[in-house]
């Protein structure tokens, strides 16, 4: 929770959670029936409240594209989410197990099947790849500062384990990080953080980042949490030629007998005539000024306006 929420009425400290949830979940509940329990009763009358303050009309507009229902659930009926939201030292809840299903039962525990894991697979993974191989050759002839090899012959990059060159063993590793339930789709930033406190390879942020952008729920029902970008402003149709110009670099281009090794090209908006002037990137200001003045003044005039990339050249006392 920010600073600035913590001074929200209960009202909208309510209505932000199912909000924050809605915006988590977005890729799960979009285009479903999604049914909302709670027990802060007012909520349940948030699509017929007659007054909205600024913020939950912000709110109810992102709401509106759920197929939502609130439901009014007491606390005291709310057993589950009461001691979910509980810490665990305060926790004195009996567990909760349904009827005819005992998970001590000696016919439930004999169905319990050991897979194996991933970190398991890694480790085996390790004994036939032959990149690993070469670099505990390495280790042996002189000592690593972060490579280092275990009593069981496991390669490790400082703590990290180290993952073999094997793509669809990989592709596990970043399944289990990206979609499983408790990961939720994160981003690759986020997804990155999680899985480099225990495993490594060659390039490892450039492929989690290349396998998000590929992830398909991502690219379409990710909520976008960016502030929403305003309407165009196009510019105005300029009045007379050379009343309103714009400017921009043609730069990285080879050095000339004089030294010129940039184009700096001048347009008319109006009738796009454009003039290309030989200039160097080691220009300052005043010298831009100077073959502005006489190049283009001595021909058009001053002009009125001037549309520019804002770039440091013209930022600067032109």
């Amino acid at each position: 929770m920010r600073k600035h929420e913590v001074n929200y009425p209960t009202h909208d400290l309510e209505l932000a959670a199912v909000v924050h949830a809605l915006k988590i979940w977005r890729h799960y509940l979009l285009g479903n029936v999604c049914n909302i329990f709670t027990d802060h009763k007012s909520l349940k009358y948030i699509f017929t409240q007659p007054e909205l303050n600024m913020r939950q009309r912000r709110w109810l507009e992102l709401i509106k594209d759920y197929n939502l229902n609130v439901q009014y659930h007491p606390r005291k009926a709310n057993v589950v989410a009461d001691a979910l939201s509980r810490k665990s030292h305060c926790l004195n809840v009996q567990p909760l197990i349904e009827d005819g299903f005992d998970l001590m039962h000696p016919a439930v525990l004999h169905s319990i099947q050991i897979s194996c894991s991933l970190e398991s697979k890694i480790i085996e993974g390790q004994k036939t790849d032959k990149g690993i191989f070469h670099i505990k050759e390495k280790i042996k002839q002189k000592p690593s500062q972060h490579f280092k090899v275990d009593e069981q012959g496991v390669l490790w990059f400082d703590d990290r384990l180290v993952v073999p060159k094997d793509r669809e063993l990989r592709n596990k590793l970043m399944d289990e990080a990206h979609l499983s339930k408790l990961s939720i789709h994160t981003g690759s930033s986020k997804m990155y953080q999680e899985l480099r406190p225990r495993y490594w390879w060659t390039k490892m942020k450039k492929e989690v980042t290349a396998y998000v952008a590929r992830c398909d729920t991502c690219c379409r029902v990710k909520a976008i949490h960016m502030k929403p970008a305003s309407l165009l402003q196009p510019l105005s149709i300029p009045s007379w030629k050379w009343d309103d110009i714009s400017m921009d670099f043609i730069s990285g281009l080879p050095t000339t007998q004089k030294g010129h090794d940039s184009i700096w090209v001048i347009v008319d908006r109006l009738t796009k005539t454009a003039h290309f002037l030989p200039v160097k990137t080691t220009y300052r200001p005043p010298q831009y000024a100077q073959k502005y003045i006489a190049e283009i003044m001595r021909l058009y005039g001053i002009p009125k306006t001037i549309v520019s990339d804002r770039g440091p050249q013209f930022m600067a006392h032109f």
